[in-house]
């Protein structure tokens, strides 16, 4: 492709974007003493007001409450431990929630808060409320403004870093594209500072990333993603049939009016039912269960639920509803799904067919340990 046909691809691309999820990460938002700054603010908040200009829908998935926090409560580095943490995100989410609301009123636009748990987007009715919640904002003009829950959420229940959530969100609400704004222009072959490194403009597959050595988080030490959490969330969004432009800050305004910036992740896959999309990539598995070799070819070939009677081995402190892994009877990672029974409740259960389950303990347990349409395959 030639710079003269890249350019007009990325142009036509931005031009029929008609929802945009942008995602701006801590570096680009905060002093390196760790407070917000207010001219970065500003300058983003005009970008995405021009593209709301444009009759284009944004939502912004936006990092900073915890380097939003330091400052005001007289740390200078992101603390490590977890309270800490969420100490310094309740300070800081209501500041980077203000500065927002303020920025974006001067163009007559409201902004409405989101803050979400994996909870949130894997349970079945925490789904659909989080589903509905961005369609109503949405059709009556506002900007969501979204971040991980960092005040309340635990290990178990964290996204881990705003690149993956922007990914996840981006296909929760439908998007056309991703823009993935950082503190670096866009994806190299090698760290940006040495000598000879390249920008990629374009990925279009998996062999285009072959020869680049990914990095680590950015150098003021405030956020949590590098370029590794960068390509994963591209892998989520393209997989997904979502196209992703990653840039610098400071190119925010190039990419979002179709200037060829950054680097275009090219869409490979198609949408999928989107909750099974958070299941996959916004969990971890709490605990594992075992499948012989028929439930494996079940589960994996005729797409059917997990019955008790396939299950050799339960390992985990799970209750009903958590994400647990299934493993194949080699131990390889087979599919992730959310079960139906508390771990201490399933080793009475194991190798029972269903009907032998009602007879013997009720009608209740008579069901599936964990129902296909709560049941995603990962890859082998």
């Amino acid at each position: 492709m030639t710079t003269t046909d890249g350019s007009a691809a990325r142009a036509s691309l931005v031009a029929g974007a008609r929802r945009i999820v942008v995602k701006v990460g801590s570096s680009s938002l905060t002093t390196a003493a760790g407070g917000i700054d207010p001219a970065r603010v500003r300058r983003l908040v005009e970008v995405l007001a021009a593209v709301r200009g444009t009759g284009a829908e944004v939502v912004l998935v936006s990092s900073g409450a915890i380097a939003a926090g330091l400052a005001p409560l007289g740390l200078t580095t992101r603390p490590r431990g977890l309270a800490a943490q969420q100490a310094a995100a309740s300070v800081g989410q209501g500041l980077l929630a203000h500065r927002y609301q303020e920025e974006f009123a001067r163009h007559g636009i409201v902004t409405g808060q989101v803050l979400l748990t994996v909870d949130d987007v894997t349970r079945r009715v925490h789904y659909r409320n989080a589903h509905q919640t961005f369609a109503k904002l949405l059709e009556l003009g506002v900007v969501p403004i979204v971040n991980e829950n960092d005040t309340v959420a635990t290990s178990e229940i964290r996204f881990g870093d705003n690149d993956r959530l922007a990914a996840l969100v981006a296909h929760l609400v439908h998007a056309d594209l991703l823009v993935l704004l950082s503190d670096v222009e866009g994806l190299y072959d090698g760290p940006p500072s040495r000598e000879g490194s390249r920008l990629v403009p374009l990925v279009r597959s998996e062999e285009d990333l072959a020869a680049v050595t990914i990095g680590s988080a950015g150098s003021l030490g405030v956020g949590t993603g590098g370029m590794t959490t960068k390509v994963d969330a591209a892998r989520i969004a393209t997989g997904a049939g979502i196209d992703v432009v990653l840039t610098s800050a400071d190119q925010a305004a190039a990419a979002l009016s179709g200037v060829e910036v950054g680097t275009h992740f090219a869409a490979t896959g198609k949408r999928r039912p989107t909750r099974l999309l958070w299941l996959a990539h916004a969990t971890s598995g709490q605990g594992t269960l075992t499948l012989d070799a028929g439930a494996v070819r079940a589960v994996v070939e005729r797409r059917a639920s997990l019955l008790a009677a396939g299950i050799t081995a339960v390992d985990g402190g799970f209750v009903a509803g958590d994400a647990v892994d299934l493993l194949g009877p080699d131990g390889a990672l087979v599919a992730r799904g959310l079960v139906n029974f508390d771990a201490e409740e399933l080793p009475a259960l194991l190798g029972r067919s269903t009907s032998e389950l009602k007879v013997a303990l009720g009608s209740a347990y008579e069901r599936e340990v964990i129902h296909r349409d709560d049941l995603v395959l990962l890859e082998r």
